[in-house]
């Protein structure tokens, strides 16, 4: 079997240099996307100037900008950033139908076979980054490896439009250099309980007590210690159906009217129901997210007949929010998404249940 070339393509700062792109006026400066720091907003993605100053996303707003007074705050416009998706994913597919997105500017292409009969996958990374900047006028850092997992990490090694390849030489020599939060999965908590127990590096997952990984990470241990040596067969997958959907919402000031959240709530179960409609999906399970005032976030999940009828959906969810504090606490933030989708649901599954009907929709 010949070794794969495996190509993991990351936009920089996509959101932020599409904005940058688009207004001249915002190029040089840091720059924010996202929500108003006065009704609690995130930052979704932030320029490289920004990130000089500590800005980074998922960062509320308002730390943001005491981080750096002089951001510049843009609101996300998602139709343009879907356009610039749209065009460069059409150049991937031009090289390769195993194109398996991430989100909408990163995606794994396996180009071992490609439509340009191209050997090296570094002309496949090198020429794609022209095609792409010719194209949106954006930049995309690219990483070459065997497999997914070091195609990721070659690809935020250089960034911003960086390239960086992992021979399978090389492989080993580069695993030999990396931190043990390299690992996928392996956050700042994580790490931290791993470097208490000595195992610092990457590598140092290897010869681990098998209890010590296993009290760190869980059930994820020998998935780890087998990325620690390198090894990753996850094939490339055009198409991921999808797990789960669901919206959330952060409000301006905290609620604490019962009445009024379980509204917010049914409302998200009907929009849940709405995706599940389109989708043609029925959905097991209704999970409810609480964040009260103080920051502490709950989770109550309620599984039953799979389902996509609103009513029934936004009931569940109405009821797990009784399961809940929020009579007697401020709420800051709702949400409600629905996960173990299936293609059918149970009555019309069964053998002697009715023909689905036009008007059944």
């Amino acid at each position: 079997m010949p070794t794969r070339r495996i190509l993991h393509l990351d936009m920089d700062a996509f959101y932020a240099s599409v904005e940058q792109r688009d207004d001249p006026a915002l190029r040089g400066k840091p720059v924010a996307v996202g929500g108003d720091a006065a009704r609690r907003g995130v930052v979704a993605a932030a320029s490289y100037e920004a990130r000089t100053f500590g800005v980074h996303s998922a960062m509320s707003m308002a730390r943001a900008l005491r981080l750096c007074p002089s951001l510049v705050v843009v609101r996300p416009d998602f139709a343009r950033y879907k356009a610039a998706s749209d065009t460069i994913f059409a150049l991937y597919r031009a090289v390769t139908p195993l194109v398996e997105p991430l989100s909408l500017d990163e995606a794994y292409l396996d180009v071992t076979e490609n439509a340009w009969a191209e050997p090296l996958g570094v002309t496949i990374a090198k020429r794609l980054k022209i095609q792409i900047r010719e194209a949106t006028g954006l930049s995309a850092s690219a990483g070459v490896a065997p497999n997914k997992f070091l195609a990721k990490i070659a690809s935020g090694w250089k960034k911003p439009d960086g390239l960086t390849v992992i021979a399978p030489e090389r492989v080993e020599a580069f695993l030999q250099g990396l931190p043990v939060d390299a690992l996928w999965g392996v956050g700042p908590v994580t790490a931290g309980k791993l470097k208490a127990a000595g195992i610092t590096r990457l590598v140092d997952v290897r010869a681990a007590d098998p209890e010590v990984l296993r009290g760190a990470v869980g059930s994820s241990a020998e998935w780890l210690h087998r990325l620690a040596h390198g090894l990753d067969d996850r094939p490339v997958v055009p198409h991921h159906a999808p797990k789960s959907s669901g919206s959330e919402s952060t409000y301006p000031t905290d609620l604490t009217d019962l009445a009024e959240m379980t509204r917010e709530v049914e409302v998200m179960a009907h929009d849940a129901a709405a995706w599940l409609e389109k989708k043609a999906l029925f959905a097991r399970t209704v999970t409810l997210k609480v964040r009260y005032g103080d920051f502490t976030t709950v989770t109550r999940s309620h599984s039953d007949r799979a389902t996509r009828d609103a009513g029934s959906l936004a009931a569940r969810a109405a009821s797990l929010l009784a399961r809940t504090d929020a009579a007697t606490r401020p709420v800051r933030l709702l949400g409600v998404s629905v996960h173990n989708l299936e293609e059918t649901d149970v009555e019309t599954s069964r053998p002697d249940a009715h023909p689905r009907l036009p008007w059944d929709d």
